[in-house]
């Protein structure tokens, strides 16, 4: 038997949010959103699918910081600053439809509604702590400290209780673990092996089953962050 780990949504007042005039978006998968350096003209809404936050350093290496998915706001803290552009990519992992809302619709509708305004800053600042705890561990805990911290944050993200543990309910490869973490897929593929001979994890149905993530936790020293800050998406 499968249960979904309960989960917090990134913003409240989405509602507002989706009251606000808007165009609607349609993308295949591998599709681009936007690319860094592209000017800023608005927010995007996602309602279906799934969009894949990512930088590519200038010798070809993919970060990726997160992953969004449904009723999950896409977009840059600096959306306001003058002559705003992103300073990072979007790409569809899977067939995607999003909203997008303009500046200008935005900043009028913030104006109007001291809820949503309440709402967009709680957003804006989650987010900012999200991507500093995120570099907190790639930087502290070397290279098995961040595969270890991006598995927990899968899990608490995608992750579904099962009675032989955690299962990571999406699809990802080596390369993609890697991606995270910023590092060769190879030394992922011998973190895993190390993991699945330990028994901490395992394989199933192509999928990650953590058996043990309190081993990952201790050996991460855990601070034990708010579930919405310790999340991929």
């Amino acid at each position: 038997m499968k249960n979904k780990i309960e989960s917090t949504n990134s913003l409240t007042g989405i509602e507002e949010l989706l009251s606000i005039r808007h165009q609607v978006k349609e993308l295949k998968k591998d599709h681009y959103l936007f690319h860094e350096g592209d000017a800023i003209e608005g927010i995007f809404i996602i309602r279906s699918g799934k969009i894949r936050i990512e930088k590519v350093t200038p010798n070809g290496r993919e970060l990726t910081l997160k992953i969004c998915g449904p009723d999950q706001l896409v977009g840059e803290v600096t959306i306001f600053s003058e002559a705003p552009k992103y300073m990072l990519d979007a790409r569809a992992i899977e067939d995607t439809v999003c909203l997008h809302i303009s500046i200008n619709d935005l900043e009028e509708a913030l104006l109007s509604n001291g809820r949503l305004a309440m709402a967009f800053m709680k957003w804006m600042g989650i987010d900012q702590q999200k991507t500093q705890t995120k570099f907190r561990d790639l930087l502290l805990h070397g290279k098995k400290g961040a595969l270890y911290s991006t598995l927990i944050r899968l899990s608490n993200s995608y992750g579904v209780q099962t009675e032989k543990g955690i299962l990571i309910d999406i699809v990802l490869t080596n390369q993609d673990l890697a991606n995270f973490c910023g590092m060769t897929r190879e030394v992922v593929n011998r973190l895993l092996r190390d993991l699945n001979k330990n028994g901490i994890l395992s394989l199933y149905e192509g999928k990650i089953l953590l058996h043990d993530r309190e081993h990952l936790k201790t050996e991460t020293n855990c601070e034990n962050c708010p579930i919405y800050l310790c999340k991929i998406d």
